[in-house]
């Protein structure tokens, strides 16, 4: 199984940890991809602050962020899954999970991001500011920029079983699972069951509590539809609905009575 995950806005700070080593990541064929995303960015954030905060989306409150992402080589590194914090991550409290379903996240968990293309949960990197949504000077739009390795790579690393992608649209446009992968791929949203709305706060924190729950529950459903019966067996209320043709994914509806 593998599991998509979109980062989280919000950062926890570096720490004191060695610095960022890119050939050290997970999905070596991203390397070229990152180090340009990387370069732009380091050089941007180390010129004209403004520019950088208008290129990156910052408001006056994080003009910080430029100041962090212009060290990026140099500041400490941490695990990925410490660095990404936000509703989701509470609700997944890696840190608060049994050796085995670490072991479990370790393998199974990808998350997406702006500046690395993506990246495993247990990769060290330092805490940076970069959205999918960002258009660069020089590489342009990064959901263009990742579209081309991340094809390259991301078949390979799916492997032959499911793919359960709780990405945000703006992470989903970097990838876009195709032909056989496809079928074996699982979206999934969370719907306030009165309202049949997607409520974002809760959305977020539901993905998390699914994430945590397959993996301290050790499921490993094979395909979509093993995925539903698992989650129905969790305690979920799920809604799937099956492709109408080939090359297309599942979708899943998780229900939610309360919004918490």
């Amino acid at each position: 199984m593998l599991v998509l995950l979109p980062p989280s806005e919000g950062k926890a700070s570096s720490g004191r940890g060695a610095p960022l080593k890119p050939e050290s990541l997970a999905l070596p064929g991203l390397t070229a991809a990152r180090e340009a995303v990387l370069t732009e960015l380091v050089e941007l954030c180390a010129g004209d602050e403004d520019k950088a905060r208008e290129v990156l989306g910052l408001s006056e409150g994080l003009r910080g962020a430029v100041a962090k992402n212009a060290e990026l080589r140099t500041a400490g590194a941490r695990p990925a899954g410490e660095i990404y914090t936000g509703v989701l991550y509470d609700s997944l409290g890696l840190a608060s999970l049994d050796t085995a379903a670490k072991r479990r996240a370790a393998r199974s968990l990808l998350v997406f991001s702006g500046l690395w293309g993506a990246v495993r949960v247990t990769d060290r990197i330092p805490s940076y500011r970069c959205s999918m949504g960002v258009k660069l000077p020089g590489l342009g739009a990064l959901g263009a920029h990742w579209r081309s390795p991340m094809a390259s790579v991301l078949p390979e690393v799916a492997g032959g079983g499911l793919v359960l992608d709780l990405r945000s649209a703006a992470y989903a446009a970097a990838w876009k699972p195709k032909g056989e992968v496809a079928g074996r791929t699982a979206s999934v949203r969370v719907l306030h069951a009165p309202t049949r709305k997607v409520v974002s706060h809760f959305n977020k924190a539901t993905k998390g509590r699914i994430v945590r729950s397959l993996l301290t529950a050790g499921a490993e459903p094979k395909g979509p539809a093993e995925l539903v019966e698992a989650l129905r067996d969790l305690g979920y209320v799920v809604e799937a609905q099956a492709p109408a043709k080939s090359g297309q994914s599942w979708s899943l509806d998780v229900l939610v009575d309360e919004v918490h």
